[in-house]
């Protein structure tokens, strides 16, 4: 009788990622695609070889790389020749001086805005999927999928187009229709889900162990470990873009958390590895009042966050149940952050803020930074004398209806005096 031949497991090139690893227990797991681990059901992130590459020779390889999130290929879980792959090469987004909103704010201190809405389908959604969509080249997938609450849809739909893959994502059913328009326009299938993020989520996490998912790569599902590591650039731009040093403070909108959570790891990781000095930072999360369970756990001084039913205009945060929100506490606290919220009005006022002051239009989760910025201020909990970055997510031009109530000024005759007359004329 014949023996069957064992099969030797594929080689995996992810660059300097070396294994997952159990945020919770520790336990380390071969690479692959999976998000929770089988010992304590934590969630599982990626573990490095970085090598003995120095310092020096570090930095000045990330500088002579591309104008993307792929000079940091070094720090991803990314193969080397990441820059030649067919990918929309997200990132480098400018850092703005916000002198102008800082003198409203009262700030003494240089204040900035890391405008991500520069990116190729306008929200920082481009990192974490371009770091994902390598991953699923390596596992094989054939279809790239994804539950979003609008710009992630958005972000899988062209980069699956770009990169040859099949796209199927899913969103609840009623989102702006800005978002649902830029998610369809790629060509893949965009499903609406009667119910909120959470009920997508959830149908979602079905689908996978179903055999109508097979093939599929969830970007925040089965590919999430791979995911998450693209918001480490938003650290590493940052931190490159003021000289190679820390801010001393942040301002970070929370969804899942996940950003906010990897924006610490990729911190700590530059500190590690030599690449900026080690002093001080300071964490802060933003949520919409209408849905702030990380903000009720922080203020509340409980470890546990308890779900919430959304209502905000917010609704590229709007996760009742965050998967990273008691890991969000935890760097808020440690750091000396904290955690605020904004009503939808504060929301409002902030995006048009931002607008009028410093010339970029942020959508609705952008409003929500800028609004807890502003309140922390005037609370005394952010100190407008320390060095402050804000992070805009995404651009306004997704969430119109927000702000719908702009527009002319005045209607006017072709003439110099129905033009007085308006009282448009300097005096």
């Amino acid at each position: 009788m014949a023996t069957a031949t064992p099969v030797a497991p594929k080689t995996v090139d992810l660059g300097p990622a070396a294994a997952l690893s159990c945020r919770e227990c520790g336990t380390r797991f071969p690479l692959g695609p999976s998000f929770a681990c089988v010992e304590c059901f934590g969630p599982l992130e990626i573990a490095y070889d970085f090598g003995s590459e120095s310092a020096e020779e570090l930095r000045k390889r990330i500088e002579a790389g591309p104008a993307s999130i792929w000079r940091y290929a070094p720090l991803l879980p990314v193969p080397a020749d990441v820059a030649s792959k067919p990918n929309l090469n997200p990132g480098w987004t400018p850092l703005v001086k916000a002198d102008n909103l800082g003198r409203e704010l009262g700030f003494t201190a240089q204040l900035h805005v890391k405008d991500d809405s520069g990116n190729p389908t306008h929200s920082f959604k481009d990192r974490v999927v371009a770091c994902a969509i390598e991953a699923a080249r390596a596992f094989d997938f054939t279809t790239l999928s994804c539950s979003s609450t609008g710009n992630l849809a958005g972000a899988v739909g062209a980069a699956a187009a770009r990169a040859g893959f099949k796209s199927c994502v899913f969103i609840p059913h009623d989102l702006e229709q800005g978002k649902v328009v830029m998610a369809g326009v790629y060509g893949g299938e965009l499903v609406g889900i009667e119910g909120n993020y959470d009920d997508v989520n959830r149908f979602c996490s079905e689908l996978i162990g179903d055999p109508a998912g097979e093939g599929w790569g969830f970007v925040n599902v089965n590919l999430r470990p791979y995911y998450g590591e693209g918001s480490k650039t938003l650290a590493y731009e940052i931190c490159e873009q003021l000289g190679w040093r820390l801010p001393e403070q942040i301002v970070i909108p929370i969804a899942s958390g996940s950003q906010l959570t990897k924006i610490d790891k990729g911190l700590q990781e530059l500190i590690k590895l030599g690449l900026v000095e080690d002093r001080p930072y300071r964490i802060f999360g933003a949520q919409a009042e209408g849905c702030s369970p990380v903000s009720a756990a922080f203020k509340a001084g409980i470890d546990v966050i308890r779900p919430v039913k959304p209502d905000t205009i917010a609704k590229s945060l709007a996760i009742g149940n965050p998967a990273d929100g008691p890991y969000v506490l935890d760097i808020a606290r440690r750091t000396g952050g904290a955690v605020e919220d904004v009503t939808d009005t504060e929301v409002v006022e902030a995006i048009r803020l931002l607008a009028r002051t410093e010339g970029i239009f942020a959508e609705t989760a952008g409003g929500v930074t800028i609004g807890v910025l502003k309140k922390l201020v005037e609370t005394g909990q952010l100190d407008p004398s320390k060095e402050t970055v804000a992070i805009n997510t995404g651009d306004g031009l997704k969430t119109l209806d927000a702000v719908a109530d702009a527009g002319l000024t005045a209607t006017i005759r072709p003439t110099l005096d129905s033009f007085r007359a308006a009282g448009l004329a300097s005096a």
